[in-house]
Order: structure tokens, then sequence, then C-alpha cells
């Protein structure tokens, strides 16, 4: 079943140093873009993992290597993903995403590069990630039949082995063939809609991707760890906003530090906002009652 998009839908998957969000690196990245119609469209970088602080290469992770098969030297030529990301942006600018296992490991650490050139460069680069749909195709697959993308692939794709697991791109381009067989084995569980397919298994409460802050029932950013655990954020900056400061100086990833500090400016932008704002009627009939009865505290 050929996907039914009203916008593109962008698959995409990485090869990375090692598995720690907040410190490594992307090694090679590959988004295979569906469009509207059909038509598809390939591109795949490698780059040269780098330390901005050290100003130098960002080593493999043994383990890393053992899995994706790639080296130092592989990288040393490549540019680095800051040298790349305007045209990796534009790539994502007008679609949707789609990956597998991609809402847990690729999506953050895509999202931690992208802060890393805003940090380290001052670069200003116009892309929410946050506000993309993501279809999780490993979500459907275990939400359909709990197991890893190379059964899947047996499964949905005609029982045969893809060829180079572990490399980007047949990484990406069996993600997206599995997608297409999950559509086409529940035609009456799953719709072939994009905004429907990134919520099966449940769509992320999470503000940030490694989810230090979550949603309540009510909407409401909620910490979800250590001393202020199970507060609102917004309870938390009212009576310390110094926590605020610790979290901008400890040891997160960019992504989360972001979203703190666009809840600050949030809570800030409100407090002003209801300072500047005309009293109500019975704001200025207890003040004027105050007055008459000579009690103004």
């Amino acid at each position: 079943m050929e996907l039914n998009l009203q916008r593109p839908l962008l698959f995409f998957d990485i090869e990375s140093t090692g598995l720690n969000i907040a410190s490594d690196c992307i090694a090679e990245l590959s988004f295979v873009k569906v469009m509207p119609g059909g038509e598809t469209r390939i591109k795949t970088w490698r780059f040269k993992p780098w330390d901005y602080a050290g100003e130098r290469q960002y080593p493999m992770n043994p383990q890393a290597s053992a899995v994706n098969g790639i080296k130092d030297e592989d990288l040393a030529a490549c540019p680095r993903f800051c040298d790349q990301v305007d045209e990796v942006v534009e790539w994502l600018a007008d679609a949707d995403l789609a990956g597998f296992n991609s809402a847990k490991f690729d999506l953050p650490m895509l999202a931690e590069e992208i802060e890393r050139v805003r940090l380290h460069l001052h670069k200003d680069i116009d892309i929410d990630l946050h506000a993309k749909l993501m279809v999780d195709v490993q979500n459907i697959y275990h939400y359909m039949e709990p197991r890893n993308l190379k059964a899947a692939y047996r499964f949905y794709c005609g029982g045969a082995d893809f060829e180079n697991a572990h490399t980007a791109e047949a990484d990406t381009l069996a993600t997206m063939e599995v997608l297409k067989g999950q559509l086409d084995m529940y035609p009456d569980k799953l719709k072939n809609d994009v905004s429907f397919l990134s919520g099966v298994g449940g769509r992320p409460r999470t503000v940030d991707y490694a989810g230090r802050l979550i949603l309540n029932d009510a909407g409401e950013a909620v910490i979800s760890f250590g001393k202020h655990k199970g507060r609102t954020a917004r309870e938390v900056w009212l009576s310390e906003p110094s926590y605020f400061s610790w979290i901008d100086g400890g040891d997160f990833t960019l992504d989360t530090k972001r979203q703190f500090n666009r809840l600050k400016n949030q809570f800030q932008q409100e407090r002003k906002a209801a300072l500047n704002r005309p009293a109500t009627s019975d704001e200025l009939a207890g003040l004027a009652q105050k007055f008459n009865t000579g009690k103004l505290f």
C-alpha cells in the first residue's frame, strides 16, 4: 500500500559515535523523503563528529564501530554537521518525520546536533522538531507484533532479510518498506494517515526528548525527576527560579535546557502582562473598600 500523504514524510536513520545523546555525535545521517503522489528522494551524509569545546574530531566509541562499521579514519575528511546544517534543515522544513525507534534516539540526537550549532556557532536555525508529527514504525510494530527491524522486515516484506543492515541508508529504506507492509497487513486497524500513525502506541507526553519535563492531564509541564518531581514547572519557577539556572548549568541535554528556558521566558512574559494589565472592576472595588476602612493591608 502506498502512503496517503498530505505533506512530505521524511524517513530518517542515524549512525552515531555512541549512545549518549548529550555527548555523542552523528556520524551518518540518511533521509528518504516521500512526497505526496509517491515521488521518493534520498540523501545520505557522513559527518566528521565534532567536539565544539575542544575543537577536535570526536572519537567513535569502539562498541558503536563494531555495530555500524564506521571508524574514525572513515570520517576524517568529511564535513562537520554544522557545515551541512542548512541543507539538513532544508530537507526537514516541510516534512513530517518517520523512523524506526527514532522517537527515543534518532530524533533527540538530531535535535541535539542542531542545538550545538545554535549554541556554539550562534547560528539562527529556523526549525522546531517538536512541532512535527513523528511516526515511529517501531511503536507500530511493537503495538501489532512486538520485535526488531530485521524481524519486522522479514515479517512485513516477504520473508527475506535486507542487505547492509546497520548502514543508515539501508535501515532507512527498510523502515519505509516496513511501514508500507504494516499498512497492507492491518487495513482495518491502521489508517493510511500520518496524523493517525504518529499516535499509534501513544504519543509521547514529554516536553523535552530526555523526558525531564512531562505533560500532565491539564497539559502543564511537570518536572519528572529530583527534588521537584511531580511539581509543575510553573510552581517551581514561582517559588525557586534559581532551579532553572541550575538546569541551564547542569549536565543535561541542550534540548532539555532549551525547553526549560522556553518555559522560563513564557512565565516571565505572563507575569509582565499580568502586572501591566488594567485592574478589573472587582479588584478596584476591593481596593476602594480597603481605602474606606483605612486598612490597606
